[in-house]
C-alpha cells in the first residue's frame, strides 16, 4: 500500500531538486515548496477518494498562490513549471506501483491507470494555469514599483554581479561604500504582520547605534535587512527587541565593508536561518559570529551527527541538562561559578551536573575542550544523535 511519508519526501526532493539552488538555499522558499507538494498530493487523492474519475479541481488556494508570487519577487518563476511536473512524475509512478499491486486484471488496471492518468494530469494542467495567471498578475503588477526594482538590484549583488557600488547604491537609496550587518526576519504564523516585522528590523538598527535598516521583503512572511553601523547589536539588546514582536524570529549575518561585505552578511544570514529552521529548539534568536563553527561542522549533517556520537558518547543519550551544564562550563572556560551564572543555577548543582557527566563520558575533559565543546553546539541545534 502507499506510505505517504516516504511518498511525501521522495516528491519533496524531485521538486527541490528541479527548483535548483536558488530555492533549496532559502529555507522559507523550501519549507513553503514542501507544504505546496503535500498539499497537491492530499488534494488529489481526497478529491479522488470523494468523487472517483471526476476532474480535481485546480489547488490554486492562498498558499499555492502566494509561493508563486514569492517565486515572482526573487526572479525564480521560471522554475515552477519543472518542479511541478517532477514532483508529478514521482507520484505518477508510485501510483502505478500501487495500481499494479491491487490487481493483476488486465482490463481492471488498464482502466484504472487511463482514468487516473487522464486525472493526474488534467489536475496539475489546472493548477499550472492557475499559477502561471498569478505570476503574470504578480509581474504586471510589481513591473513599475520601486520595490520590486530594489528587489532585483539586491539579487543581482547577491547573485556577484560586477554593478558599481556607485550605481547601486543610487538605485537602492542606500549607500554602500560603509560597514554593513545584515538581519533575516521572519514570521512563521499564518497571517503574519509585515508592518510588526518592518518595526522588528528598524529596532534591531537602533539597538546597533543606526537611524533605520534598509529593507526588502522577498516574500509576505519575511524580510531581508541592512543597517550601516560601528557596532553589532548585543545578544541582549536583540532579546529585548523580540519582546515586543513575539512573532518575529531573526537572523543576524556578521559585518562586512562594501559591496562584498553586504552579500557576505546577507549570507552569513541567510546560513544562520538555516540552521535555526533545522534546530530541534524554538530558537527565535541566532547570530552568525556565535556559530560559525557549528554551521561549518553541521554542512555534512550526516557527518556532524556520527561526530558528535563518537564524541559524546553516552552522553548524547544522558539527561539534555548534564549536556547544557556542561556546554555552558566550557564556554565560561571551566569556571563552575560563571557556569552557575549563565545557567541561573546553584553552584553546587552545577557541580553535581558537571561531575555526572564526567562519569558518563569515557574519557576525561582534559585536553578535550573544543571537541567536547563542537559536539555539544552541535547536539544543542542538530539535537542528540539517535542510537547507533
Amino acid at each position: 500500500m502507499l506510505d505517504a511519508p516516504e511518498i511525501f519526501d521522495e516528491v519533496d526532493q524531485a521538486v527541490l531538486a528541479a527548483a535548483g539552488a536558488s530555492i533549496t538555499s532559502d529555507p522559507m522558499l523550501a519549507a513553503s515548496m514542501r507544504a505546496t507538494d503535500r498539499a497537491n498530493l492530499v488534494h488529489w487523492l481526497t478529491s479522488n477518494i470523494r468523487a472517483p474519475g471526476e476532474r480535481v479541481a485546480a489547488n490554486v488556494g492562498p498558499d499555492t498562490l502566494g509561493i508563486a508570487r514569492d517565486l515572482v519577487r526573487r526572479g525564480l518563476d521560471d522554475r515552477a513549471t519543472e518542479a511541478y511536473r517532477a514532483g508529478q512524475n514521482v507520484a505518477w509512478r508510485r501510483w502505478m506501483e500501487l495500481a499494479f499491486a491491487l490487481t493483476s486484471d488486465p482490463g481492471e488496471l488498464h482502466e484504472l491507470l487511463d482514468v487516473t492518468s487522464r486525472s493526474i494530469f488534467a489536475f496539475i494542467d489546472d493548477t499550472l494555469a492557475g499559477i502561471n495567471e498569478e505570476i503574470d498578475r504578480e509581474r504586471e503588477t510589481l513591473t513599475s514599483g520601486t520595490e520590486v526594482a530594489r528587489l532585483e538590484v539586491v539579487n543581482l549583488i547577491l547573485a556577484g554581479a560586477p554593478i558599481p557600488a556607485d550605481r547601486a547604491s543610487a538605485r537602492l537609496q542606500y549607500e554602500l561604500r560603509r560597514r554593513h550587518v545584515a538581519a533575516i526576519l521572519w514570521s512563521a504564523v499564518p497571517a503574519p504582520d509585515q508592518g510588526a516585522i518592518g518595526r522588528a528590523a528598524d529596532a534591531i538598527a537602533r539597538a546597533a547605534g543606526a537611524a533605520r535598516a534598509f529593507t526588502v521583503a522577498p516574500a509576505p512572511a519575511s524580510l531581508w535587512a541592512w543597517f550601516a553601523s560601528a557596532r553589532t547589536p548585543d545578544t541582549e539588546a536583540l532579546a529585548a527587541v523580540l519582546e515586543d514582536a513575539p512573532a518575529v524570529r531573526v537572523a543576524i549575518g556578521s559585518a562586512g565593508f562594501g559591496v562584498d561585505g553586504f552579500r557576505r552578511s546577507h549570507m552569513d544570514a541567510l546560513a544562520t536561518q538555516r540552521l535555526m529552521h533545522r534546530s530541534q529548539a524554538d530558537v527565535r534568536l541566532a547570530r552568525h559570529d556565535e556559530l560559525r563553527a557549528v554551521i561549518l561542522a553541521s554542512t555534512d549533517e550526516d557527518s556532524a551527527r556520527e561526530f558528535t556520537a563518537r564524541a559524546l558518547g553516552e552522553l548524547a543519550r544522558a539527561d539534555d541538562a548534564l549536556r547544557e551544564t556542561l556546554r555552558a562550563y566550557l564556554q565560561e572556560g571551566s569556571n563552575a561559578t560563571r557556569t552557575a551564572l549563565a545557567l541561573g543555577a546553584h553552584r553546587n548543582t552545577v557541580l553535581n551536573r558537571l561531575k555526572r557527566a564526567q562519569e558518563i563520558l569515557a574519557e576525561p575533559l582534559a585536553g578535550r575542550a573544543v571537541e567536547l565543546g563542537l559536539a555539544l553546539e552541535l547536539a544543542r541545534w542538530l539535537g542528540p544523535p539517535g542510537p547507533g
